[in-house]
Parts: C-alpha cells; sequence; structure tokens
C-alpha cells in the first residue's frame, strides 16, 4: 500500500492510495487541475482512478467533487446516510451505496462515523498487506472503535488546533466553542492521546493532517504530537506533517 497526502488543511484536502493496481482519493478538496496536476507528476491517469471516498460535504473537502465526476465519470462510495448531502453535487447514479464495508477491487473499507456538524465519516483502509485510519473533522473519537483502529500501519489523523492558541486567538467566542466541542475538531494533545492508545509493533507511519493556520503552527502540531508519544518511543522520523500548499512524500507499506 502507497499513500501520499497531496493537500491537507482547512482550505482543501485529498489524498491518494494506491494498492496493486487500485488507486482510490479521499477527499477532493481542491481543485481538478491540482488533482490532474499531482497524479500527472506519479505518471498517473486521472481516468485510471478505481473510487472517490467522501469524508463529509464540507467545502474543503468536496471543492472538486463536481467537476472531476462530470469530467471523468468517476465512482463515489458511499453511506446511505450521506447520499441526501451527495446528491446536490452529483448525480444519483455515480455513487455507490455501501453499508459498512465497501470493496474497491483488492481494495476493503471500513466506514467509521466521526462528529462533526454534519454527517460526517473516517475509514479504515485495508488491502491483503497493510491497512491504515483516515480520520480527520470530528470533535472526538468513538471509544468504540479504538479495537478497530489498534495497530494500523499509517494513521491519517486531524491534529486541527492548540488549545491555548485556539482560545487566546482572533476566533469570535461562538466559533471557538464550535471547534473544541464534540461536533468541532481533534486538537494536537487530544490525538496524541489517542494515538498512545492505537499506534503498535505495525505502526510505520503517523500523518498529522487539517492543521489550522489560525490556531496551530506545524512545528508545534509536531511537538505536541512527540511529546504525547514519547513513553511509547515511537519514531520521530516516521511522524509526517501534512500542508495546505505542499504534498507529502509518497510512502509505502
Amino acid at each position: 500500500m502507497k499513500v501520499k497526502v497531496l493537500a491537507s488543511g482547512s482550505k482543501g484536502n485529498c489524498t491518494l492510495v494506491i494498492s496493486k493496481n487500485t488507486k482510490i482519493l479521499i477527499d477532493v478538496g481542491i481543485t481538478v487541475p491540482q488533482i490532474k496536476n499531482s497524479l500527472d507528476n506519479l505518471q498517473i491517469n486521472i481516468e485510471s482512478i478505481d473510487g472517490i471516498l467522501i469524508s463529509h460535504i464540507h467545502t474543503d473537502h468536496i471543492k472538486g467533487l463536481s467537476s472531476i465526476v462530470k469530467r471523468y465519470g468517476l465512482k463515489v462510495y458511499a453511506k446511505p446516510e450521506l447520499l441526501y448531502d451527495l446528491v446536490k453535487y452529483i448525480p444519483v447514479d455515480t455513487i455507490e451505496i455501501v453499508n459498512d464495508i465497501a470493496t474497491i477491487n483488492n481494495i476493503k473499507v471500513q466506514f467509521i462515523e466521526t462528529s462533526h456538524d454534519v454527517t460526517s465519516y473516517g475509514f479504515i483502509i485495508s488491502d491483503d498487506k497493510a491497512s491504515m485510519v483516515y480520520i480527520t473533522d470530528t470533535g472526538y473519537i468513538n471509544k468504540k472503535y479504538e479495537p478497530i483502529t489498534k495497530n494500523k500501519d499509517i494513521y491519517i489523523i486531524e491534529t486541527n488546533h492548540d488549545e491555548e492558541m485556539l482560545m487566546n486567538g482572533p476566533y469570535p467566542y461562538q466559533l471557538k466553542q464550535r471547534v473544541i466541542s464534540d461536533k468541532g475538531h481533534l486538537s494536537n494533545k487530544y490525538t496524541g492521546k489517542y494515538l498512545t492508545k492505537v499506534i503498535g509493533n505495525n505502526t510505520k507511519y503517523v500523518f498529522l493532517a487539517h492543521i489550522s493556520e489560525n490556531n496551530n503552527t506545524y512545528d508545534l502540531a509536531l511537538e505536541q504530537i512527540k511529546e504525547e508519544l514519547s513513553p511509547i518511543h515511537f519514531d520521530e522520523d516516521k511522524i509526517i506533517v501534512t500542508h495546505q500548499n505542499e504534498e507529502t512524500e509518497m510512502v509505502e507499506v
């Protein structure tokens, strides 16, 4: 399994996952030309994408959705609960409805409910050799998911804000309360503590995702996660900070 984050942040999110001959995108919150350029640089034809997963319908996760589906006929895999939101942007016949697990060639995707101010999901993605967890845009992670998210090879997980920066920052009070609520976003410290519960011997990489431009910094997110993970001695060189305007390296497990 290969993974590359093409963009991550409050202005756009998109991740590429490759397994054997299967290629999927998680969220398409950047423009189609941006996505196509990234894929071209990898010598991947955009028309060869086998499926799209959408976490939720906020603009920074679906900005390019309508265009990419219309131009290239790509299929979106979604739970029934997200159908009402998606049909506002794409034709219903481009949506493959799944219950709990989607099969896209040799990739299996398990949907897990997240907690945001719209219907939202995270994903556990696996093939015959590796597995990964993708969770962003949630106020908390339900404890019932701890057993099934443990000891995965890759974690792409939100480190949206530093709590102190948020509360002392420029956001209006109501927006601050939304961000820190159960329907908001994960802080650096929350994510660090969660990772200490789920990282295992199989874990090779951790991506820090959806970092706020106003209530966090890339360095602060990294340092706080390192601090939280120090008791379990996870290799700091395997923590990858995602950026809004920069692609990450391609990792393989």
